[in-house]
């Protein structure tokens, strides 16, 4: 069946691109619709999800956390079981068959917490192409471990130096190589953004969870109240979304990075009054921006939340009605990361927590015969050296200090 896309959703979305880029997106956008109207590419990628990936992913009722909250039924959809721990493997396998489809030897991503980075790293692996994952300086310190596994599946990964180094500067570096590089490389972008074809296409892979996500409300006989999922970029969003879009119910909830406070440079909320229409990375977006139309700084205890812009989709059904969005802090994401692990003995990533928090507050008001659906989009294990220091300090400090000494005493053996 014939798929349409948009270049634009309202206002928002288009191709603000380089001439250098035009060819390359042109012929990704081709081989793209030829590839979702191919029943073979379709069944390859779907055999992938499932045998590679790890899907079905379960949704899983959240009975302790339930009863402790008193209110509605939390469900979750546990998206962290899949293989490298996120959401983001669903579309790089999508991308990285549709880079083999057109002959590309090499890839190049960009990431933020490195979940994305993983993600491409681990599928170039599998599917032996190169692999260049840009990371921002500062989230290479933040997010140690995810550097350690993406170089161990081979992938280089490049620091980006910038005004934040974080993952703003990781696209506008990954976006520089592509249009020196298109000839034989594919950028495997990781969120609903950039120039199109990329809002449809990141969106077209991750609509597998909401696909999910729906059978299971229909089979379960649920009566759902709300979904909600973390916004960073938007990918985790827009693809559990998707099958509920043309429809008044249930109620959609993004949760933005809320951050430290409401003042410039303290958190990472687009949609909540602090977004202004801009054009930034090839697309057309609520971002966050400085008086002379800069893009400013953010804060997000989460990396990949720490974004300024919304993808142009989301930020369309924000305007339109049909989003809710909402803002956690820092503490509070934390603090949900904490009440889960303790009534549910799951971890969510800092990310996904922040939708955790709404859920938490949301579920008060409800009675026990409505259900939230929560997005846990990642798990926590990649968080270990921010939540570990948070909730433990001192222990924590002991172990590390101890770790070194040992580490130490164990290479200056072994170099002798």
């Amino acid at each position: 069946m014939q798929r349409i896309y948009n270049d634009f959703f309202g206002t928002f979305g288009g191709r603000y691109v380089a001439e250098t880029l035009r060819t390359a997106l042109d012929e990704l956008e081709e081989s793209f619709i030829e590839a979702m109207n191919d029943e073979d590419f379709i069944a390859q990628y779907s055999k992938y999800l499932k045998e590679f990936a790890g899907r079905p992913t379960p949704l899983m009722f959240a009975e302790n956390a339930t009863n402790e909250l008193g209110g509605a039924s939390i469900y979750i959809k546990l998206e962290g079981l899949l293989h490298t721990g996120a959401h983001k493997i669903n579309n790089a396998i999508g991308q990285a068959l549709l880079a083999k489809r057109m002959g590309k030897t090499r890839i190049i991503a960009e990431t933020g917490a490195g979940q994305h980075g993983v993600a491409v790293a681990s599928v170039c692996a599998r599917f032996g192409l190169k692999c260049r994952v840009y990371m921002g300086e500062v989230d290479i310190k933040r997010q140690r471990p995810n550097v350690f596994w993406m170089e161990l599946f081979g992938a280089e990964v490049y620091p980006v130096k910038g005004t934040a180094g974080t993952l703003k500067d990781a696209v506008s570096e990954a976006l520089r190589d592509w249009a020196a590089s298109h000839a034989d490389t594919h950028y495997l972008l990781g969120s609903a953004l950039g120039p199109s074809p990329y809002p449809d296409m990141v969106r077209e892979f991750q609509s597998v969870i909401g696909r999910e996500v729906k059978s299971e409300i229909e089979r379960l006989g649920l009566d759902v109240d709300s979904l909600i999922a973390c916004v960073g970029g938007g990918s985790n969003a827009i693809g559990f979304f998707y099958p509920f879009l043309e429809t008044s119910t249930p109620k959609l909830i993004g949760v933005e990075a809320g951050g430290k406070g409401q003042g410039h440079g303290e958190h990472a909320s687009r949609m909540g009054g602090f977004g202004k229409p801009g054009i930034v990375h090839g697309y057309k977006s609520l971002f966050l921006l400085e008086e002379d139309g800069q893009v400013g700084e953010t804060h997000s205890v989460s990396a990949g939340l720490d974004y300024p812009g919304i993808g142009p989709q989301l930020a369309y059904l924000g305007q339109k009605g049909r989003i809710t969005f909402t803002r956690a802090s820092d503490k509070e994401a934390l603090d949900a990361v904490k009440f889960f692990a303790r009534t549910e003995g799951i971890v969510f990533a800092l990310e996904s927590a922040h939708a955790g928090a709404e859920a938490i507050k949301r579920a008060r008001s409800l009675p026990r015969s409505k259900a939230i659906i929560v997005n846990m989009s990642g798990r926590g294990d990649k968080d270990l050296f921010i939540l570990a220091p948070y909730f433990d300090r001192d222990k924590w400090t002991d172990f590390l200090r101890n770790e070194y000494t040992e580490y130490s005493k164990f290479y200056s053996f072994s170099e002798k």
